[in-house]
């Protein structure tokens, strides 16, 4: 304790920083340990970046010595850790030997010397390292990095920890202040520490602020689940939409019963992945832009292959729905032994790029990743345009000409085969754009998309078949909805209850949410 406060006093009043000396480096190594640990207080006490290092060497036992020379190997190579020159490592160097003591002031040095490190990552591991310490001796160091730190989240870190160990104080009124100071507390964290304390304290007033302390902070809790809820919800029921845009052209405008609608989004997931390797191998400077040109790959991939599919196979088989979905399950089976034989069996990785690596810390039990609000524009872009394209070019209108009325469209001139290809290949690239945004989110394999199509028919039909703002509404509506139950019933509870609530919903109104208009509906 004595070592320890003196340690903290010497850091805390330094007037200034100093090179780390060779004799510094020689007293925290060699002789016994109450020598180095004096050693260690006076060199923390005025730290530079390379006292730092080398006391972090010592924690990680990469420190040789060799009579009185000294060296730090990382990657098996020796460094002076005064001048940090590379000198050869002798065979007969031998490892400092640090006892748990030792280890103990080290962990604590560091943590110190980390709490006022420049680097915003390098003090937030250093306050989580401090989190579990009781220890009220600490008090001093964490008031002082607390006065200094500049970011609120991690002010709000050190407060807590401050209150922690206040808890364990002998003094009442000092156990009361903590109480109040975490009640104030959205972390996770401060649940668990509330209710150890509970369960120890013997003062009744004490026990009592705790208790109120803890109704507090789960009030604010259940915010945050209930809103990381709303947010899980939309971030499924975009990728839903995704997978189901493509298949509300298919089937929703053509008819088409495609049960290789999931294979077709396998294509664009593996053509990513193609993609990423290419960059891996040939441009790993731009790395981190792979995924804009995994885009439109992906795209064209599966848009070809759907057009293959439609003027090999489907096109012989319009108006008879279970041949239909006959013939595409056997397509489905082929594609997937098709991307076992090319790829193998096992699933790859697709990495996600920098910039959608992270999230955004909302609340403290609420974190919004980067890749899944990436996701949710994404799959707004692909709706705005896909109903741009639908409602404002001649393709569009050719579709929804033919689809209202085939004898009518081709007696005015229009090539309806083609338009049916056409039409075929856009809702199949839409497919791969949802393999490409699954990709991000999950490991890609031959059965990626077998978990999404009864899904991606059930938005379709529950949204009103062909209508693009039904598929919106239930995909939306259907991934709120599961996340909920999730949190009350369980995943395959929660499945079950979605799957009564849709055949109950198509039992009273068969059209879907929206009904379609126009003489096809009135067939």
């Amino acid at each position: 304790m004595l070592r320890y406060l003196l340690l903290i006093t010497t850091f805390l009043i330094a007037p200034h920083v100093h090179a780390l000396t060779l004799d510094e480096v020689k007293g925290m190594t060699i002789g016994e340990t109450d020598a180095r640990i004096e050693a260690l207080n006076k060199a923390a006490a005025n730290a530079d970046e390379k006292t730092v290092a080398f006391i972090q060497a010592m924690s990680d036992d990469a420190v040789k010595t060799r009579g009185d020379k000294i060296f730090v190997v990382k990657d098996d190579k020796a460094f002076d850790p005064v001048t940090g020159a590379n000198l050869p490592l002798p065979a007969d160097a031998e490892d400092v030997i640090n006892p748990n003591l030792m280890r103990g002031e080290l962990d604590t040095a560091l943590a110190a010397l980390k709490l006022f490190s420049k680097d915003e990552k390098v003090r937030r591991d250093a306050i989580k390292t401090l989190a579990s310490e009781n220890d009220e001796a600490r008090l001093l160091l964490i008031e002082k990095a607390y006065a200094a730190e500049g970011v609120r989240e991690l002010k709000s870190q050190l407060e807590l920890v401050r209150a922690a160990i206040l808890l364990g104080s002998s003094d009442k009124a000092k156990r009361l202040e903590a109480a109040g100071q975490l009640s104030a507390s959205k972390a996770p964290n401060t649940k668990t520490v509330l209710l150890e304390r509970i369960g120890k304290e013997p003062d009744a007033d004490v026990k009592v602020a705790l208790q109120a302390a803890l109704t507090r902070v789960e009030a604010a809790l259940a915010w945050g689940n209930k809103l990381g809820a709303i947010f899980s919800g939309i971030s499924l029921g975009s990728i839903l939409l995704l997978v189901t845009l493509g298949l509300a052209i298919t089937y929703g405008l053509m008819g088409v019963i495609n049960m290789a609608h999931g294979e077709l989004m396998m294509i664009g997931a593996y053509a990513t992945y193609v993609v990423q390797g290419l960059f891996q191998k040939y441009l790993p400077g731009a790395f981190d832009w792979y995924l804009l040109a995994a885009v439109p790959v992906a795209f064209m991939a599966s848009a070809l292959m759907g057009a293959a599919l439609e003027r090999s196979v489907i096109r012989f088989l319009y108006g008879r729905p279970l041949e239909t979905l006959l013939a595409t399950w056997g397509i489905s089976l082929i594609l997937q032994q098709l991307v076992r034989s090319i790829f193998g069996a096992q699933n790859v990785g697709v990495e996600n790029p920098v910039w959608m690596s992270g999230g955004v810390q909302v609340l403290g039990n609420l974190s919004l990743p980067y890749n899944r609000l990436v996701i949710i524009g994404f799959a707004c872009f692909v709706l705005l345009g896909m109903a741009w394209l639908i409602s404002k070019t001649r393709l569009g209108l050719f579709v929804r000409g033919v689809t209202q009325n085939r004898p009518i469209a081709a007696c005015m001139g229009v090539n309806t085969a083609r338009i049916d290809t056409y039409a075929f290949a856009l809702g199949s690239g839409i497919a791969g754009l949802a393999g490409c945004a699954l990709s991000q989110v999950g490991n890609v394999g031959p059965d990626l998309g077998q978990g999404y199509i009864v899904d991606a028919f059930m938005v379709v039909v529950l949204g009103g078949v062909g209508q693009l703002a039904g598929t919106v509404y239930a995909a939306v509506g259907l991934g709120i909805l599961n996340k909920f139950l999730e949190g009350w019933t369980g995943a395959v509870l929660a499945k079950i209850a979605v799957l009564v609530f849709i055949i109950i919903f198509i039992q009273k109104r068969p059209q879907g949410i929206f009904a379609m208009k126009g003489r096809s509906a009135e067939v």
